[in-house]
């Protein structure tokens, strides 16, 4: 680092996205991605509002906001649209937490969470998962901490009970309790419908995964409409732009083609349990999925050692180094044909060393 970076950043350790290689072409299943390009209403409607590209977004983006809130049954003063949803988790780690109201997550779950703490200086806990990679809602109940929990977990893809999570939220009043719902549409409920009910919960989604556009950086946050307000505040003294109008433009056109979307959905629920099957004819251990990915480990194979070993062979996974995980690795569902690949690939090797 330079000798002007500031010190209070000089031990923050930035979050490490999926990797992105461009020297040669992969099978890849290490970001989660969608293998479905949007449709053909998307692509058009985001070439065409880029046609005005010389004019601002509407900064409340308000076809948008009004698009979901039809479409999640809520009013547009409880949502708020992010430049993707870590942007939502960002704020609301800015909005609600400070020395005196720390926060807890998961010793297990998505990366980006320590990350916003430390760049805001927050102090937070850590709670480990159970042996078998579930939340014990018990460890959280009446901590008096705000809380992160990732519905379904990250890089687990275990999902939380919703009534787990109401018994969280109702035993921590004076808490927020964010739910971060990036993987939801792959098979597990929302806790929207709580947001109705308490005052206190944070929802947080994205296009990223179920509407494949990843590429466009669209988030959103659905809450009681005072912690929308707060967030807004947030926003318009940070970024009162963030959504650019070919993202706003094609976040419309995907809601009103959201039967498309959800088709896709359950097509990679169908190759989430192909894949699930044949891993486990072939040794593995394969963590229950509510995602678009499936978390497995085997015992003839280390998880590094297969990741690099299938990146050889041309298929990106994601390992990852913390000791409880390091044996695992987390595999993208892609189309049938991707997954065939890897299933492929995965059985050549074990020929080899079994």
């Amino acid at each position: 680092m330079s000798r002007f970076f500031s010190e209070k950043y000089s031990e923050l350790t930035p979050y490490t996205p999926g990797e992105q290689p461009r020297d040669m072409k992969y099978v890849k299943l290490n970001t989660n991605e969608s293998p479905f390009a949007p449709c053909q209403a998307v692509i058009d409607a985001a070439a065409s509002a880029a046609a005005s590209y010389q004019l601002y977004p509407d900064p409340d983006c308000k076809a948008l906001t009004d698009a979901l809130a039809a479409r999640y049954g809520v009013a547009p003063d409880e949502i708020l649209l992010t430049n993707g949803s870590d942007e939502i988790l960002n704020f609301a780690f800015m909005a609600f937490c400070d020395e005196k109201h720390p926060i807890a997550f998961a010793d297990i779950t998505y990366g980006f969470y320590p990350v916003a703490a430390q760049l805001n200086r927050i102090p937070y806990k850590t709670i480990p998962l159970k042996e078998d990679f579930t939340l014990d809602p018990e460890d959280y109940i009446g901590i008096g901490m705000n809380i992160a929990i990732a519905n379904p977990n990250a890089p687990t893809g275990i999902a939380p009970l919703v009534s787990d999570i109401e018994r969280i939220a109702v035993s921590n009043p004076d808490s927020v309790i964010i739910v971060d719902e990036a993987y939801v549409d792959f098979g597990t409920e929302s806790a929207i419908p709580l947001t109705k009910k308490y005052d206190n919960i944070l929802v947080a989604q994205t296009f990223s995964k179920s509407r494949s556009m990843a590429g466009a950086r669209i988030g959103f946050g659905i809450g009681n409409k005072a912690l929308i307000a707060d967030l807004n505040t947030i926003k318009y003294s940070t970024n009162p732009y963030n959504i650019s109008r070919a993202s706003a433009a094609a976040g419309v056109a995907a809601l009103e083609n959201d039967d498309y979307f959800m088709n896709n959905c359950r097509t990679i629920m169908e190759n989430r349990a192909w894949t699930v099957d044949r891993l486990k004819e072939l040794g593995f251990d394969v963590l229950p999925s509510s995602s678009n990915f499936v978390f497995a480990q085997a015992d003839w194979i280390e998880g590094g050692e297969l990741y690099l070993a299938l990146k050889s062979r041309g298929v990106l996974v994601r390992h990852f180094t913390l000791p409880r995980i390091s044996n695992f690795v987390r595999i993208t569902i892609g189309s049938i044909e991707q997954m065939q690949r890897l299933i492929e690939e995965i059985t050549a090797l074990r020929k080899e060393r079994v």
